[in-house]
C-alpha cells in the first residue's frame, strides 16, 4: 500500500484546483454564503467537464469507475477553498449507497454519473458507522414512508432522496417530501430536516448503512486535510508579509514554533487521510477521524489568531473554514466516538 499520489491523481488536482482558483475564490465563497450557499454552474462544470459525479461510478453504468483515491484528491481540494457543492452528498454518500442495490440504479446511477441528477442520502451528519440511525425516525409500510430526518446534508438541492429504512434503500421523489432548510453553523453547506408524511418510495434493495457511513468518514478525512492545509498555507503567507517591530511577524522565534508544530500536524493528517482512502478500513477510518477531525479545528483556530485582528472579521474568509472544521468535526461520528472505536479495534483494554 503507497500513500504517495500517482501521476493521474495529480492532474485531476491540479485540474480541480485550477477551476476553483478562478470561479470559486474565497471571497466569492463568502458572498455567496451570504444568500444561497450552493453554486449550480461550478458543480455543473466540475460534474460534465471534469467528471467528478461519476468518478466512483462504475465504467458500465457511465462512470470512470475510480477508487476512493481519486475522490480523495477532489475532496482535499474542495475542502482547502470550501466550494459549496454537493459532491460529498451526491458523488461520494449517495454513490456508495447506490453502489450496494446497482441491480435495481443502473439508471440513476447513471444519470449521476453524467451529472445529470444530484441524490442526497437521507441521513443525519450526526449518524455514524457506530450509531447509523441517530437523527433518523423513519419506517417503512407499503411502499411508503413516515418519520422526520434531522441534519442532512445536500437535501434541498437532491434531484432524488436516497432513504435508508429497516435495513433497506428506498428512492423518494423530493417534492413528496418536507424539505426545512435548518439553521446551520457551515454556512458553506446547508442541513435540512426531511419529514415524511406516507411518502411514496421505491425499494432498491439491502443497504449496510453503517458500512456507508464508515466510507463517507473516511473520505471526509481527506476534506478536512483541505481546510487545514488551506489555513496553514494562507497563514504562512499572511506572517511573511506582516510587519511588526521592522520585521516579518514570521521571523518570531514563538511564531515559528507554532507554525512547525501546526505542519507537523498536518503531514500526520495527510498520512491519515490518504490511508483511510486507500485501505478503508475501519481501524484507518477511526484513525484519520480521531486525528483529523481536531487537527482542522485547530489549525483553523491557530490560523484565525496569528492573522491577528482582521482575522476576526466577517470580510476574511477565515471564518468559513473554522465553522467547516467545527461542523465536519461532529460528521459521521465525533472523534471520541472513532477513540472509542479505535480502542475496541486495537484490542485496547478499558478502565476496570
Amino acid at each position: 500500500m503507497t500513500l504517495l499520489y500517482s501521476e493521474v491523481e495529480e492532474e485531476l488536482r491540479a485540474a480541480v484546483r485550477d477551476l476553483l482558483a478562478d470561479r470559486c475564490p474565497p471571497a466569492a465563497v463568502l458572498e455567496r454564503a451570504e444568500s444561497d450557499a450552493y453554486d449550480p454552474g461550478l458543480w455543473k462544470t466540475l460534474a460534465v467537464e471534469i467528471g467528478v459525479a461519476g468518478l466512483l461510478v462504475p465504467e458500465e453504468h457511465g462512470g470512470a469507475g475510480a477508487s476512493a483515491r481519486e475522490a480523495a484528491v477532489v475532496l482535499e481540494e474542495l475542502g482547502r477553498g470550501v466550494a459549496p457543492v454537493p459532491f460529498l452528498t451526491s458523488a461520494v454518500l449517495a454513490t456508495r449507497a447506490l453502489l450496494e442495490v446497482r441491480d435495481s440504479a443502473g439508471e440513476l446511477l447513471g444519470r449521476l454519473a453524467e451529472g445529470r441528477a444530484t441524490a442526497a442520502l437521507a441521513v443525519s451528519l450526526a449518524a455514524s458507522p457506530y450509531r447509523p440511525g441517530r437523527g433518523s425516525s423513519v419506517t417503512a409500510a407499503e411502499g411508503r414512508l413516515s418519520g422526520t430526518v434531522s441534519g442532512v446534508a445536500g437535501a434541498e438541492v437532491a434531484d432524488v432522496l436516497l432513504v435508508p429504512a429497516g435495513g433497506n434503500l428506498y428512492s423518494v421523489d423530493p417534492a413528496a417530501a418536507r424539505i426545512e432548510v435548518a439553521p446551520s453553523f457551515d454556512l458553506t453547506r446547508p442541513v435540512a430536516t426531511v419529514t415524511f408524511a406516507g411518502a411514496p418510495a421505491t425499494r432498491l434493495g439491502a443497504v449496510d448503512l453503517a458500512g456507508v457511513l464508515r466510507y463517507g468518514a473516511g473520505l471526509l478525512a481527506s476534506e478536512q486535510l483541505g481546510v487545514a492545509e488551506w489555513c496553514l498555507d494562507t497563514t504562512l503567507a499572511y506572517v511573511r508579509e506582516r510587519r511588526q517591530f521592522a520585521r516579518p511577524i514570521g521571523s518570531f522565534q514563538a511564531i515559528k514554533h507554532r507554525l512547525a508544530d501546526l505542519w507537523l500536524d498536518v503531514v500526520r493528517a495527510r498520512a491519515a487521510a490518504r490511508a483511510a482512502a486507500t485501505d478503508g478500513s475501519a481501524l484507518t477510518v477511526a484513525v484519520a477521524q480521531a486525528w483529523n477531525s481536531g487537527v482542522a479545528v485547530h489549525v483553523a483556530e491557530e490560523a484565525l489568531q496569528l492573522h491577528g485582528g482582521i482575522g476576526m472579521t466577517w470580510e476574511h474568509p477565515l471564518h468559513l473554514f473554522l465553522k467547516r472544521a467545527k461542523a465536519a468535526e461532529i460528521a459521521f461520528g465525533t472523534p471520541g466516538d472513532h477513540r472509542e472505536a479505535l480502542a475496541s479495534l486495537a484490542d485496547v483494554p478499558g478502565p476496570e
